[in-house]
């Protein structure tokens, strides 16, 4: 089954191919054709992304990334085709509010044969809506030009799938899925926990009151004055004192700064890092400068606190519902010292719990999660409907 998928949920533009066999119990899947591009550097003067930036740059760059995975996958071939009035007209309404992809795409899908592919799988949602707009359409366009069917995917649902993908030489496989199974999912938008009792069925558990962690990251990066994105900037600083920490995964280090650790002892899965983004800004605004090494202290505290909230409050879900795997899924999932504290507590408090953790390549926003879903969606012999929507603030449960 070869799945063609498109991600554009937020600042990175991604269309894969991948060829997948097996069922639920055990996949295989063999990524022929991988193309991405991040937006990062057009953003970075804004602090964070810009929507209609990010809808621009999916415009420009969706049919260079189709011919580029299309080319890879070696399912590129150059023909004359002519459309049927009916399907041209259509397609050029579908890509009438995306200035400049409607001529790129009718220019590319006339020039090209349409290439051996099963379906067509698109993130339908959460996301910033004008960037899921534009992957929305651009799919919708090509399920009409090549006649296939066309999948809605939760962007959330992607990032779990990967969080299950194990490498395995070239190949990924999904297999040995032990259900129940908790999903902590960490990004920019998004801080829950997730169980799944049933293949595929959802069910929240826990999520943040106020900010995302990613969010918190960001913020609290800005008022030390690092660069975006903040997360791997406050991480590389973190990561200088722990190099000399004989207990990197407790953090037990003394330094000059003590920060709350919100919600730590109430009695729900829930989270909130507002207040500790306003204690680390209030305790910023009684110092006129931080040193480079009062700098890395700072990132030192700010990142063991986050752990430490993400730890009990996945832990107490774990012993809520007596889950059997736990997987960490979205883009804070790199996180060097949160992956270190996850396998560390794992091991040693929830020692019958299997943890996965993705690979690095599959933590940011990809479109190789989204053809994993896909597939598995189509096996189930899904379909979008007709009038499929952006949905921002979408929900995986």
């Amino acid at each position: 089954m070869r799945i063609l998928a498109i991600e554009t949920s937020c600042d990175e533009t991604a269309v894969t191919i991948v060829d997948a066999e097996g069922d639920r119990r055990s996949a295989r899947f063999r990524v022929l054709g991988n193309a991405l591009l991040s937006q990062i550097d057009l953003h970075r003067d804004y602090g964070g992304v810009f929507p209609m930036l990010a809808k621009r740059e999916h415009a420009k760059n969706l049919v260079p990334l189709l011919t580029a995975a299309l080319e890879e996958a070696e399912l590129l071939r150059e023909s004359a085709q002519s459309l049927p009035q009916e399907t041209h007209d259509a397609i050029a309404a579908l890509l009438e509010r995306e200035p400049g992809l409607d001529a790129a795409f009718l220019e590319f899908i006339q020039t090209t044969d349409a290439p051996v592919i099963d379906a067509i799988a698109v993130t339908a949602g959460p996301g910033l809506e004008p960037a899921l707009w534009v992957g929305i359409n651009f799919a919708k366009a090509l399920a009409r030009a090549w006649m296939k069917p066309l999948l809605a995917i939760n962007h959330m649902e992607g990032h779990v799938l990967a969080a299950l993908a194990e490498e395995d030489g070239e190949e990924l496989v999904i297999r040995n899925v032990e259900l129940p199974l908790l999903a902590l999912l960490i990004s920019g938008g998004h801080t829950e926990l997730v169980a799944m009792h049933e293949w595929l069925s959802y069910k929240l558990v826990g999520q943040t009151k106020d900010d995302a962690v990613g969010e918190a990251y960001d913020k609290v990066a800005r008022m030390m004055n690092l660069p975006y994105p903040g997360g791997p900037e406050i991480s590389k600083l973190s990561e200088i004192l722990r190099e000399t920490d004989p207990d990197p995964v407790s953090g037990n280090l003394e330094t000059p700064f003590t920060l709350p650790r919100p919600l730590l002892h109430d009695q729900t899965c829930d989270f909130s890092f507002s207040g500790l983004k306003t204690a680390v800004l209030y305790t910023l605004k009684k110092r006129a400068e931080l040193t480079d090494d009062e700098r890395v202290q700072m990132a030192y505290e700010f990142e063991n606190a986050v752990a430490e909230v993400l730890w009990k409050k996945t832990s107490r879900a774990l012993t809520d519902t007596l889950a059997k795997t736990l997987v960490i899924g979205g883009g804070v999932s790199a996180n060097t010292h949160i992956r270190r504290v996850f396998t560390d507590k794992v091991s040693k408090e929830h020692p019958d719990v299997a943890l996965r953790i993705p690979p690095a390549r599959l933590t940011t926003d990809n479109a190789i999660m989204i053809a994993l879903a896909g597939f598995y969606r189509l096996l189930r012999d899904e379909r979008a409907p007709a009038d499929l929507a952006a949905h921002g603030t979408q929900r995986l449960a």
